[in-house]
């Protein structure tokens, strides 16, 4: 299962084979979400408090370095070879996988943090470790969430249920996708917009947005907004059922742990959000209407080691041009808006304003179709 060879005709008659290099490697998305787990580990063998950091130094300083020495990887699988890839269970298994774990690095996490004792430091230090890795969850719930499939459609609501973001598939998918890159899109950084303000605008906005989208979807069917089949509240449940029941289970002391993981949970995004198409525009026609949305109206990464973590989230420039496309078959295109490191190294960049305005605004106004030409930048 690990590795599997496809086998093709090319548009020359030519037979040809395909083998993904990475398929075992896609497992790095699987593990890396029980980060929090291996905190909790290294703090029970030590006994000492900042052990619980090491996620947070993985993921800001370690991940970033691993990009710049591992580089980038520009390959594509041949597209005849793509059905067949995208029909191979082995790589939706892996997402389905990844979901319960999820589930078990919060409630390590807050078990943890219940009973041991810790100092505010440490405390504070696992809900913010624990919110890294809940992050992730709606990263999953991403890849599962554009699929049509009934089993990923309830996977990815309890997926987004751990950092209570349940509304996040009605949201992006019928919200961001069809707005992006637009002065509209919530989820579209504008130039010169700090990643502070931007979490503001984008945070609060998403969310009535998605209930407004979900409102009008049931009320077409004759529904309340209420309605059971509301997909956002049925998310929000899960929430309910998983975080009342760690409070109850653990104490008042884990609402605290759960709003600060849930905050930075929703950080995560945000900051996924606003790295993926900062500053990009696109065009109205006479009519004023918003072109259709193109590789080069996102910013991409083919950057291997946090692609390997994250299921391939940072070749977004294909996805939003093809978002059905699953993670294993999505591709690099020339001249497309490329981020300098991957995205991890990006957060630590957003998070420093005058750092990133520094390299992403000549970045942004170099692109060959924007060419300095401030009227087709997004601000």
């Amino acid at each position: 299962m690990l590795t599997r060879t496809f086998h093709y005709v090319d548009g020359d008659g030519r037979p040809g084979s395909y083998t993904d290099r990475k398929r075992h490697l896609w497992l790095l998305s699987v593990v890396y979400p029980l980060s929090p787990v291996f905190a909790v580990a290294l703090h029970a063998l030590t006994g000492r408090d900042w052990m619980l950091a090491f996620p947070l130094v993985f993921g800001y300083v370690v991940v970033p370095m691993l990009d710049a020495l591992f580089g980038e990887d520009r390959s594509n699988p041949p597209e005849q070879t793509v059905p067949e890839l995208e029909n191979d269970r082995y790589y939706r298994l892996l997402t389905w996988l990844t979901v319960p774990l999820h589930v078990v690095s919060l409630v390590v996490a807050a078990f943890w943090a219940a009973t041991q004792g810790l100092g505010p430091a440490a405390w504070i230090t696992l809900a913010l470790v624990a919110g890294m890795a809940s992050g992730l969850a709606v990263n999953t719930a991403h890849e599962m969430g554009h699929k049509h499939t009934r089993i990923e459609q309830w996977l990815s609501r309890l997926a987004l249920a751990v950092p209570a973001y349940g509304h996040f598939t009605v949201e992006h998918n019928f919200g961001h996708h069809r707005h992006v890159a637009t002065p509209e899109d919530c989820a579209s950084a504008r130039m010169n917009e700090s990643i502070y303000r931007f979490a503001l605008r984008e945070m609060p906005g998403g969310v009535f947005r998605a209930w407004r989208i979900e409102r009008r979807r049931l009320a077409r069917r004759g529904r309340s907004a209420w309605s059971p089949q509301n997909t956002i509240l049925q998310s929000w449940l899960m929430t309910l059922l998983l975080q009342v029941g760690l409070v109850m289970a653990l104490g008042w002391t884990t609402l605290a742990f759960l709003f600060i993981h849930n905050l930075f949970a929703w950080f995560q995004l945000t900051s996924a959000n606003y790295v993926e198409h900062y500053g990009l525009l696109r065009r109205k026609d006479e009519a004023g209407t918003y072109e259709r949305c193109r590789p080069h109206h996102s910013w991409n990464s083919n950057h291997v080691f946090s692609n390997l973590l994250l299921f391939h989230l940072e070749r977004h420039s294909d996805h939003h041009a093809n978002p059905n496309r699953r993670y294993q078959s999505l591709r690099h295109f020339e001249d497309l808006p490329q981020l300098p490191t991957g995205y991890f190294g990006m957060f630590v960049l957003a998070y420093l304003p005058p750092l990133w305005f520094r390299v992403m605004n000549r970045r942004l106004l170099g692109l060959p179709h924007i060419a300095g030409d401030l009227a087709k930048v997004n601000r």
